[in-house]
């Protein structure tokens, strides 16, 4: 049977949070919004304290290259979210026949608050969201959660899952110190708000949304690229930009 316990067992020490040492977003040091051709200023600022190493990826070493990477589309620090019931957003690096399985724990307890195949099972690369309302989750303020998701290479064994997550905090914005207060309504111009005050789970995945409805648009594309390549999701970021043009066709 598969449990949680095993899935720990892959991620082993790689993990390697410090969980306990985060606390609330500290005030950002310029609440102004990026203009969206001022590509000399970042978009994203994180938090000031936060747990680095907090991101997991998604590799198989040892394969012959034939199966999937899998990237949790976030920083590797636990990042923020305004949102009770967010969206979590992750990356297929190529067509697969297994099935791929989400997790979800409560960095309080070892039971997950979520375990489960996600369905359907994405089938083709790209990027694909989790909406935790769908499922029915909320999540507590203050509290850090971690997230997986698992190819499951074979049904009896976990020594074989490829595994990617993340940690996702809610942290409202009276209690984070944020003098500006996150856009929860979805548009461009909240992608850049939420990005600059720190939300990084509001801003992207409102942006890949955003993306989902207009598909050929390449602005956007760009701009999930840019997003992707400051926290380091450099293979990821170049997917998109591949994909501006295939997305016209």
């Amino acid at each position: 049977m598969r449990t949680f316990v095993g899935l720990m067992l892959i991620v082993g020490t790689g993990l390697a949070i410090a969980l306990s040492g985060s606390g609330p977003i500290d005030a950002v040091a310029e609440q102004s919004v990026v203009s969206p051709d001022d590509s000399s200023t970042p978009l994203y600022v994180p938090p000031k304290k936060y747990s680095p190493r907090a991101r997991v990826g998604g590799q198989l070493r040892g394969t012959d290259g034939s199966d999937p990477e899998i990237q949790a589309i976030v920083p590797d620090h636990v990042a923020m979210t305004a949102k009770k019931t967010p969206s979590l957003n992750w990356y297929l690096s190529k067509p697969t026949k297994y099935p791929i399985h989400f997790t979800l724990v409560d960095s309080r307890v070892i039971k997950p608050v979520h375990e489960g195949p996600l369905t359907p099972s994405p089938k083709t690369e790209g990027i694909y969201t989790i909406d935790l309302k769908n499922l029915g989750i909320t999540l507590e303020p203050e509290v850090q959660y971690r997230w997986y998701v698992s190819v499951i290479r074979d049904p009896n064994s976990h020594a074989p899952d490829i595994v990617a997550g993340g940690v996702i905090e809610r942290c409202e914005f009276n209690r984070c110190l944020v003098e500006n207060p996150p856009e929860l309504e979805c548009s461009v111009q909240s992608v850049y708000t939420n990005a600059k005050i720190g939300y990084w789970y509001d801003a992207m995945s409102c942006l890949c949304s955003l993306i989902d409805a207009k598909p050929t648009d390449p602005s956007l594309r760009r701009l999930r690229a840019r997003l992707l390549k400051e926290v380091g999701l450099n293979g990821v970021a170049e997917w998109d930009l591949r994909s501006i043009q295939s997305a016209l066709y």
